[in-house]
């Protein structure tokens, strides 16, 4: 490995665990599953379905003391981790992977990835407040009860953002000059 040029692994070198993780979501095995955008969206949509399910069930376990409920986000969790696979081989790692492996453009489209993840998770919290107020006001209802699936709610979104981001605007694979 060489050390010249002005790319991050100039600066530090990558180590076998770099090498690994970028062989890992830059394998080409599944392109099929995330070619086109529609696609990706389907995915990222999926994703989010399976998120929802997720945590709709561990609420309504503990709301209703139904043991049943519990035990359904480790039924989802597979097709999760499936989804979350696919999103990341669809972005090449770029969630995933360190500084140090990525070149200056997949940096910046990161950082671009990151700072809209972040804005319109600011907007889901401002909304999720706004509907508590309007419940607890309108509705007469205590929101109190609410606080701790709000909060749970609003970590997860704000975790898995990124990744939804990532993958919804993922672009397209350019053709092959070999193809023509």
């Amino acid at each position: 490995m060489t050390t010249t040029g002005t790319t991050p692994t100039a600066r530090r070198p990558r180590t076998r665990y770099d090498e690994r993780m970028y062989a890992l979501m830059n394998r080409r095995e599944g392109a099929a599953l995330y070619a086109t955008t529609r696609q990706r969206r389907a995915v990222v949509v999926a994703h989010v379905l399976l998120t929802v399910a997720s945590l709709a069930a561990e609420f309504s376990a503990f709301a209703t003391a139904t043991v049943w409920l519990v035990f359904l986000p480790l039924v989802l969790l597979i097709p999760w981790c499936i989804a979350t696979g696919v999103l990341n081989a669809a972005t090449r790692g770029l969630l995933e992977l360190r500084t140090r492996v990525l070149d200056e453009r997949q940096l910046a489209e990161r950082d671009r990835v990151r700072a809209l993840a972040h804005r319109l998770t600011t907007y889901v919290l401002l909304c999720a407040v706004v509907g508590a107020i309007v419940i607890g006001e309108l509705g007469g209802l205590t929101v109190g009860g609410a606080v701790l699936p709000v909060l749970i709610s609003a970590f997860v979104v704000h975790w898995l953002m990124p990744l939804w981001v990532a993958g919804m605007t993922a672009q397209d694979e350019p053709a092959d000059e070999t193809d023509e």
